[in-house]
């Protein structure tokens, strides 16, 4: 038996639409990554963009564990002495609250071309409202995969 290895013709990109609201950031983002990847599909093949699209709504409704919104996101200028830091709940405060959940998917993937590549798959929106009506989105209850994956 030889080993399976896709080729463009064999991949089969779907439309996914995540609600993040009550939904922990961290199982979120590692379900998202997981998707995005395409590990989820039999025919997985780990140098081709197999992943599927991916829309996530209400990520300005994501909610965290224990002290994870006081955590800061550090990112350096460039100039000395450029290091910057914010707190997740002032992200989640401003405008770009889907910079919170976009960061957390970036960083469950690898850093390479190809993860680059795939996170252009994904569409992230702070609102109910997305622009994708037209792709006809299948809806994934992440609420409803496990019971830990939801927070009051």
């Amino acid at each position: 038996m030889k080993t399976f290895s896709a080729t463009p013709a064999d991949i089969d990109k779907k439309w996914i639409l995540i609600d993040a609201e009550g939904v922990v950031l961290g199982r979120l983002a590692s379900i998202v990554a997981m998707r995005l990847r395409g590990k989820h599909k039999p025919s997985f093949t780990p140098h081709m963009d197999m992943g599927d699209n991916v829309i996530i709504i209400n990520a300005d409704k994501v909610q965290m564990t224990g002290k994870k919104r006081e955590e800061h996101f550090y990112w350096h200028t460039g100039h000395p002495g450029g290091i910057k830091s914010r707190t997740k709940q002032q992200i989640l405060e401003g405008a770009h609250p889907e910079r919170v959940v976009f960061q957390a998917v970036k960083r469950m993937l690898p850093g390479n071309r190809l993860s680059r590549q795939q996170m252009t798959n994904l569409r992230i929106y702070a609102g109910a409202e997305h622009p994708h009506d037209a792709q006809a989105p299948e809806v994934l209850d992440v609420k409803s995969m496990n019971k830990k994956n939801t927070r009051s």
